[in-house]
């Protein structure tokens, strides 16, 4: 803003916002949306494919996911290689998905088998190709790739959720956990994920702003340091207990849309056990998949069900309460479709942002020069060792802050 001459301020002078399209758009051709299509995306529950094709939004583009007789997993673009019918409104058979206009079939990886209005079934049936992407399962969760396919890489494994007790299963879900409201956040994806490298935002956001959103713990402002990885970027977060003990919390995120963080809503120490991963749905819509190592006995709750708010879930909150005891929904949708970051004066605090970003903007120059991003491997290799989790240690510190 402008200083006037008698001292004042006005918003008046602010010159009109921009966002940095290098970090948010995510459109087939973009800087982001190529490195984005160089990796692997969750775009639907395993359980979800049953006897129906399933619409699916992913980097801007509307597909369709099926189930064929075989197994197979299909992933169609939505427009029918024919004359553009809407494939989500085909029909599952064994042999793939049929569309409704004029039946043509097509497999789970595209090829025509079936032209029904065309003589002898369509002689020239082989020449056309429903437009496809290849698709893996994994961890319950179906992952589509959308890139060049001489570039594809191996889909990565985590090793908290390839070794698992008698005991333990793994259930994926779809509903956003870490976001605050509702599966789909109507915001860039962008100003989603670099949360997680805002842990400031725990200590004030979800524990003394209005009230103790989970843990008492975390209600301690941390010492928090910020360190790269070769897969990303790791925050270490020491509260020092009255109890003589540290408390310490490690986060990570892996290039480009890995989160790693223990639930703040539980404290027990040990390694993170959920990997969750932010969707671009397009340049304004985000949603969070995650899989979590389980106790098989553990009742299948939502997390989104967890009171933050006199024992309300945000979806039972009003308005008025959720402006009362924001959360992260709130923070970060209220940034609006796409932050303006011309508007932003980024702190000390914010240091973990600042590194995430860069790290990004330094892919997005790899994948220009012809050169693979950080975490793409194009063989199968071992599962990624999981550091993000909580530990309790003697404090070699003689002050105490105020904890429990």
């Amino acid at each position: 803003m402008v200083q006037h001459s008698d001292g004042r301020f006005s918003a008046y002078d602010l010159p009109p916002p921009s966002y940095d399209p290098l970090l948010t758009q995510v459109d087939k051709g973009t800087p982001a949306g190529e490195l984005l299509r160089r990796y692997w995306h969750p775009v639907l529950k395993a359980s979800e494919l049953d006897a129906e094709p399933r619409p699916v939004r992913a980097l801007g583009e509307d597909l369709v996911l099926f189930r064929s007789g075989d197994g197979e997993v299909g992933a169609f673009h939505a427009r029918c290689a024919h004359r553009g019918a809407d494939l989500r409104y085909g029909k599952v058979e064994p042999q793939g998905l049929r569309c409704c206009y004029h039946g043509w079939l097509f497999d789970a990886r595209g090829r025509c088998l079936e032209q029904p209005c065309e003589p002898d079934g369509g002689r020239l049936r082989d020449r056309v190709r429903q437009p496809s992407y290849p698709t893996r399962e994994l961890y319950g969760l179906i992952f589509i790739y959308m890139g060049p396919l001489d570039q594809m890489p191996a889909l990565p494994r985590y090793d908290v959720l390839e070794t698992l007790a008698p005991n333990q299963e793994i259930r994926a879900d779809d509903t956003s956990i870490g976001s605050g409201g509702p599966a789909i956040m109507p915001c860039n994806w962008f100003q989603a994920f670099e949360n997680v490298m805002d842990p400031y935002h725990v200590f004030v956001l979800h524990s003394t702003f209005s009230s103790v959103q989970f843990s008492e713990l975390l209600a301690v402002r941390p010492d928090i340091s910020f360190a790269k990885t070769p897969g990303g970027v790791a925050s270490t977060q020491v509260r020092r207990m009255r109890n003589g003990e540290d408390f310490v919390r490690v986060v990570e995120v892996l290039l480009p849309t890995v989160r790693i963080s223990p639930h703040p809503a539980f404290t027990t120490p040990g390694p993170c056990t959920n990997i969750s991963w932010y969707l671009p749905i397009d340049n304004t819509h985000t949603r969070i998949f995650t899989a979590l190592r389980v106790p098989k006995w553990m009742p299948k709750f939502k997390f989104s069900e967890i009171p933050v708010y006199e024992g309300k879930s945000w979806f039972d909150m009003t308005e008025e309460e959720r402006r009362r005891s924001p959360g992260d929904y709130e923070a970060q949708v209220g940034q609006g479709p796409v932050t303006f970051h011309s508007e932003e004066n980024l702190a000390t605090s914010d240091a973990g942002v600042a590194l995430l970003r860069r790290l990004f903007l330094a892919d997005l120059q790899r994948v220009r020069d012809g050169v693979a991003p950080t975490n793409v491997r194009l063989d199968d290799g071992p599962a990624y060792a999981v550091a993000a989790g909580h530990t309790f240690h003697p404090s070699t510190e003689t002050a105490r802050t105020q904890a429990p």
